[in-house]
């Protein structure tokens, strides 16, 4: 029987462009945390860039001074870890990219995620008919990701490539080749925004580094925007080679 798991987190995540490629599952397999596998949608494999913000969050139930609003911009890719009652579906992160420096401390050293610490700015814009949202990131110059959407949500289609990218409630982190760290995030299904348009402009090696160098030349097959909700994410756990 599992114990359950204490809230670690719980905040709100909004307004999130999900910009997704197709990738050669090669490219990813150095990166699979120990025990987890690839996991495809109708055989595509599958990395996203995705920016959000962060809104009225708490750690252990404690609002933390500038550490409530913020912008977070992270590359992903999607794994499936089979577990005693069948297989969970998750996320591992490339790379996590906030403001604030003590969340980046926090992150790499007590649960060993990739965090790195930048400069950030969103912006948020309603017209007439229309939505645009931007993230931007600093590294040397500004880099940043946008769309322009219809202001009204619809629902997200079961079985679709967007309830893929989108129903995920694991995090899995590679702490080396014989131990995974898992950690459940749990939120309500969320509406998208149909999409008008969209813009990238990203140096992925300066960024990410040369492994995902290959993305500057690549379309998305798909973009998004969510819009969120509240989340929780719950104290994790160790995966390890059983003795």
């Amino acid at each position: 029987m599992q114990t359950k798991k204490r809230t670690f987190l719980d905040a709100q995540w909004r307004k999130l462009i999900m910009i997704n490629y197709a990738v050669d599952p090669e490219k990813l397999k150095k990166h699979l945390p120990f025990e987890t596998e690839l996991d495809l949608w109708n055989g595509t494999c599958y990395v996203s860039l995705i920016g959000f913000m962060f809104v009225d969050t708490k750690m252990l139930g404690l609002r933390i001074p500038f550490h409530i609003n913020f912008e977070e911009i992270n590359l992903r890719f999607y794994v499936k870890y089979k577990d005693t009652e069948g297989y969970k579906r998750g996320v591992v992160f490339i790379k996590e990219i906030v403001p604030q420096p003590a969340l980046t401390f926090v992150a790499n050293m007590l649960y060993n995620e990739n965090y790195e610490t930048m400069k950030t700015r969103h912006s948020w814009e309603e017209k007439d008919d229309t939505l645009t949202v931007e993230y931007g990131w600093k590294k040397g110059e500004w880099y940043t990701i946008k769309v322009v959407t219809d202001k009204t949500p619809v629902d997200i289609k079961p079985e679709s490539e967007e309830e893929f990218i989108t129903e995920h409630f694991w995090g899995y982190t590679k702490i080396n080749d014989r131990v995974t760290s898992e950690y459940e995030v749990a939120h309500p299904r969320w509406q998208i925004y149909p999409i008008k348009s969209h813009e990238v402009n990203v140096d992925f090696e300066k960024v990410y580094g040369s492994d995902f160098a290959f993305l500057q030349h690549e379309k998305p097959v798909s973009v998004y925007l969510a819009e969120g909700s509240e989340i929780l994410v719950k104290q994790g756990r160790k995966i390890k080679i059983k003795k």
